[in-house]
């Protein structure tokens, strides 16, 4: 809840100060950029604020000596974390800077950033049963229930899914008229509806992949999925665009079917770990790290010598 209320603050805040130093200041796009700074730092400084001060009596009192027990575990886990993040929010920006040396780059990338703010919104969603996802499995194998682990996956990439089959037809029926959203120019839309067809499967396997990734990360699996991110991305996906791009002359369409490759190799991938995991093993691993980390009332750990 912590988050939710930072992320509403964050999002009014924002919205405001866009208006101000834009609207009334005249500040143009220094303005814009102004205030997503500002608005940036606002949850940085309010978790900092919680995990110093507490606020969850039941949960969390504030900070104290007992996190730095088991230190290197948490930032090992946590390093492992960044990159499986990292690597797939750098995918995207190493796109834009492939699509800039194309010919007629200025409307190329017009037309892909308008594409690709659109897949970011539905991404928002996506992200959300990311979140739910990894919260929920890992409540469940801490409580030991495998059966309801493996049920609520199967709930949340239904649900996913569902929503991004939706909007994978919406978006193949509307194509270069969502342009207009965002701009004035038929040039510019004329290649927006180009790219509709890839931004709708993408946004298609964009409802698959991150629940994928929650379910990694509600296991503790954020290392294997570093690698695999890694390996799909940038050793299959970046390479064949490259190909298709620039060598065959598929221009962004190429660079962007190989972007779309490397997610489907990621979501294959993905998806024959978690159909193949022994959810009860997982549980047990569960238990182990629960007795390994568990704490008293004093900060004190419970089970210092179990490995």
């Amino acid at each position: 809840m912590i988050v939710t209320y930072l992320a509403m603050l964050n999002l009014g805040l924002h919205l405001f100060l866009s208006w101000l130093l834009t609207v009334q200041f005249h500040l143009g796009l220094a303005g814009v950029m102004s205030s997503m700074v500002i608005a940036y730092w606002i949850p940085v400084f309010g978790q900092l604020a919680f995990v110093f001060f507490g606020g969850c009596p039941l949960t969390w009192t504030g900070f104290s000596s007992a996190a730095f027990t088991e230190l290197g575990a948490i930032v090992k886990l946590s390093l492992s974390s960044g990159v499986m993040l990292c690597v797939e929010l750098w995918y995207n920006t190493i796109l834009v800077l492939l699509t800039g040396y194309m010919k007629n780059a200025e409307i190329a990338l017009d037309a892909l950033s308008i594409c690709l703010n659109i897949n970011g919104w539905e991404m928002m969603i996506s992200i959300g049963f990311l979140s739910a996802t990894g919260v929920r499995v890992a409540n469940e194998l801490g409580a030991g229930s495998a059966g309801r682990a493996k049920f609520a996956i199967f709930n949340v990439v239904t649900t996913s899914l569902s929503i991004g089959f939706m909007l994978f037809v919406l978006f193949l029926i509307f194509r270069g008229r969502l342009a207009y959203i965002f701009t004035e120019s038929k040039v510019v839309a004329d290649a927006v509806a180009e790219l509709s067809p890839l931004l709708a499967f993408s946004i298609l396997l964009n409802s698959i992949q991150p629940v994928l990734s929650g379910v990694a990360v509600g296991s503790g699996w954020q290392s294997v999925v570093a690698y695999v991110n890694v390996t799909s991305y940038y050793l299959s996906g970046i390479p064949i665009g490259v190909i298709l791009g620039y060598v065959l002359g598929f221009q962004v369409k190429g660079i962007w079917i190989g972007m779309l490759l490397g997610t489907l190799v990621q979501t294959i991938v993905l998806l024959f770990i978690t159909l193949r995991t022994d959810w009860e093993k997982q549980v047990e691993i569960a238990r182990q790290r629960l007795n390994r980390w568990s704490m008293d009332e004093n900060g004190r750990q419970q089970n210092p010598g179990i490995d």
